[in-house]
């Protein structure tokens, strides 16, 4: 049964010792089945919301998102245009424990809802390249992982060896993404500090600006592609917008091959939603993934498009990838925003 929001003001009480509770509403925007959580407003008219964990799996990303949020200190924070959750207190509960962090204010829009033009879209590029301009010294100060261009090209390619060893990855798209890793030309960029699991949910927005991000359990030195695949499913000219405002924020050209490696990311969404299955042992995930898995093969060969690289065929339109992703059931959330919680491609040790 879910706490009430009563009962989860109570917890953020003993968690927050000087809150003083005056009012308290279920927040809805968090998952089904992952956590209990409200939105409280305290006597000073400030808001918070408080977080219980309901799986495992919500358990390890809340762990990872406090460490990330940790690490952003004050001065890391002034660098950014927007703002950031933070941190006010926990307390255990029932084998996992209550976390109260700052409640901001905002709308989250649909990506296919980011209007043309530089005016969100012009926001939301700017506010992905400030977390891209951030100093990397303070990841690793923080124990987070720090990822060269070589580790990003082995992580991904030990995914797709996963996804092959299951013996039920199609011929087609083995050889098609094993062609695209080999392709060295399209890895070579500068690692940046990144997000790591940016998707539209992660911005709250008021009108036309980002007000602020949500979710960093991901955070990392990696590559920078892995927070702006997801600008590709919005409107061409939103989509645009967004990467020349990204491109000015950051005061560099973007590599070049960036595309090709956020389309690659996109289509290995579906390879770690078949993963996510076998760990599991849920064979529904696993029928689903490789239903999704045929229909990519069969996108693949009918739409010529960007190619992954000067070795492969057309690749899937990434809204098609977005559309496939869509009718996943469950933790569908979680491998859009970058794969099974926590991210995990640190290379091998």
């Amino acid at each position: 049964m879910a706490r009430s929001p009563l009962t989860l003001a109570a917890l953020a009480s003993s968690a927050v010792p000087d809150l003083t509770v005056t009012g308290a509403r279920r927040h809805s925007a968090d998952g089904a089945g992952e956590f209990d959580s409200a939105v409280l407003t305290a006597s000073d008219g400030s808001a918070c919301i408080v977080r219980v964990p309901l799986t495992q799996a919500a358990e390890t990303e809340q762990s990872s998102d406090l460490v990330a949020l940790r690490a952003l200190t004050t001065g890391i924070r002034s660098r950014l245009p927007f703002d950031v959750p933070g941190y006010l207190g926990q307390t255990p509960v029932g084998g996992t424990r209550a976390i109260v962090y700052d409640f901001l204010p905002g709308e989250h829009v649909a990506v296919e809802d980011v209007p043309p033009g530089d005016g969100l879209a012009g926001s939301i590029g700017h506010a992905i390249a400030a977390i891209h301009t951030l100093p990397t010294s303070f990841v690793g100060e923080a124990g987070l992982p720090v990822l060269s261009a070589a580790e990003c090209l082995s992580s991904t390619a030990a995914l797709i060896e996963s996804a092959a060893s299951t013996g039920k990855l199609p011929a087609a798209l083995r050889e098609r993404w094993r062609d695209a890793v080999a392709d060295h030309s399209i890895w070579q960029f500068q690692p940046t500090v990144i997000n790591g699991a940016l998707t539209a949910d992660s911005f709250l927005v008021d009108g036309e600006t980002v007000g602020a991000v949500l979710g960093w359990s991901a955070l990392r030195v990696g590559d920078p592609a892995r927070d702006l695949h997801w600008l590709l499913a919005m409107n061409p000219e939103a989509t645009d917008g967004a990467l020349v405002a990204y491109a000015s924020t950051r005061q560099v050209a973007t590599d070049r091959q960036f595309t090709q490696r956020a389309m690659l990311y996109a289509e290995l969404e579906v390879a770690r939603w078949l993963l996510h299955g076998r760990e599991l042992r849920d064979q529904s995930i696993v029928d689903d993934a490789v239903q999704m898995l045929d229909g990519l093969v069969d996108r693949v060969h009918s739409n010529a498009v960007t190619p992954l690289s000067t070795a492969t065929g057309p690749i899937m339109a990434i809204d098609d990838v977005e559309a496939l992703l869509d009718r996943t059931p469950g933790d569908r959330a979680s491998v859009r925003s970058g794969g099974m919680r926590p991210v995990d491609d640190s290379p091998a040790g």
